[in-house]
């Protein structure tokens, strides 16, 4: 497995953890949103490490946009959702990969 499929399982999961109705809402809430901070900080690092390995970039991108805007209740949920899903289905393409 390549460090950047780790990476976008990591990210992945951070995300799908934000996506959990309420309890995502809470974290985001309760840590002054600072989770969303972290979440862009992973997103990042992700990003950069697609690009030493070669895989797809998207997700990460998705995900920094994610991390900007999920700070409005309906619109985060959904789209901690869908980065969440394109996260993991690219790290597993990219664990097949190499």
């Amino acid at each position: 497995m390549t460090l950047s499929a780790l990476a976008k399982f990591i990210s992945g999961g951070f995300e799908a953890l934000l996506a959990i109705p309420f309890i995502g809402g809470s974290i985001v809430f309760f840590t002054g949103y600072s989770a969303l901070g972290i979440a862009l900080v992973l997103h990042i690092i992700t990003l950069l490490l697609t690009f030493v390995y070669r895989t797809a970039k998207t997700p990460s991108i998705i995900g920094i946009i994610t991390s900007l805007i999920a700070g409005i209740p309906v619109i985060g949920w959904i789209m901690h959702t869908i980065t969440a899903i394109l996260l993991i289905v690219s790290a597993f393409a990219d664990s097949r990969r190499g």
